[in-house]
């Protein structure tokens, strides 16, 4: 038996929902894709399939067997597809994570210059700020702001994003402007950001003359997601740090204004992450390279 062969077969039924529309896809008779499927089951003396004249469900050895081998699978394609001229023309399907703000304003903008160099490559882009497991969630890689909480990923550092403490002109009007970070614990009102993965506050960092003053904030809103941080300053709900990407345009448009100028508000390292058990195909590689160029260019975002 080809055990390679049986588990693509497999892992295609599971995908069709039955026998017919698997074969079909796969150029071979139905006789055979059962057959191979039976085989299977066989060798691992387990059920992976339910099987009614109408469908075909996964049973739980199956759903497990099934996430476990597609990445098994999905490697061995990267292997070939880097041993290939897809090392000179990359290709394929690639799945990147990247936080909301930097997809909106740094990334999205600029593919069409990624698909004018490797055309061949298909990007599933998830925006999201909320952590993914990259082994779990099936992601080749992600771009993500921050302290990085997993130290067996692999991590490309893309540069560092300066925040600027910010409000909007009705908020400054009606509240007047905060002299000291420290009123914003009384006489000000601040929009607060949550991890979206442990749902901790982030406090708001000053720093002037070698010394770093931490402040809770006075707020009534606090958000896990960086465009609905930048909505809320907007709104003129309070005072917030945001990237200096998405605050110079709304600046220079005076729907912003930036406040404190006199402190300095803190950097957000930057990193294009992913997993150190995955051979890095040429996609891989191709979106890894586009991006730390990228990065390098803009310039809100600091390198060096």
């Amino acid at each position: 038996m080809d055990q390679i062969q049986s588990i693509r077969v497999f892992a295609r039924v599971v995908e069709a929902g039955t026998f017919t529309k698997a074969a079909e896809s796969l150029d071979l008779p139905k006789g055979t894709v059962t057959k191979l499927v039976q085989q299977l089951e066989a060798r691992l003396k387990v059920k992976l399939l339910n099987r009614t004249t109408r469908r075909v469900t996964v049973t739980p050895d199956g759903a497990a067997y099934y996430e476990r081998t597609t990445r098994v699978l999905k490697d061995l394609d990267d292997i070939e597809a880097s041993m290939t001229n897809a090392q000179a023309k990359p290709s394929g399907r690639l799945r990147v994570d990247v936080g909301t703000s930097v997809a909106g304003q740094i990334l999205i903008p600029a593919l069409a210059d990624f698909y004018r160099r490797f055309p061949d490559i298909q990007l599933d882009l998830g925006v999201t700020d909320r952590p993914v497991d990259l082994i779990t969630d099936n992601v080749d890689c992600v771009i993500r702001g921050g302290d990085l909480q997993e130290q067996s990923l692999v991590a490309r550092r893309l540069g560092n994003v300066p925040l600027v403490a910010v409000a909007s002109p009705a908020y400054i009007k009606a509240r007047g402007l905060p002299r000291h970070p420290s009123e914003l614990e009384r006489e000000h009102t601040t929009v607060n950001f949550f991890s979206a993965r442990t749902g901790r506050p982030y406090m708001h960092e000053y720093m002037q003359d070698g010394k770093t003053l931490e402040v809770a904030g006075h707020y009534q809103l606090s958000v896990n997601e960086s465009n609905a941080l930048t909505s809320a300053v907007l709104a003129g709900l309070g005072v917030s740090h945001i990237p200096t990407f998405t605050a110079e345009p709304l600046i220079a448009s005076g729907q912003l204004v930036r406040v404190l100028e006199d402190w300095t508000c803190p950097v957000i390292p930057l990193y294009v992450v992913y997993p150190p058990n995955r051979h890095l195909s040429a996609k891989v590689r191709a979106f890894v390279e586009w991006a730390a160029e990228l990065f390098s260019r803009h310039p809100q975002v600091l390198t060096g």
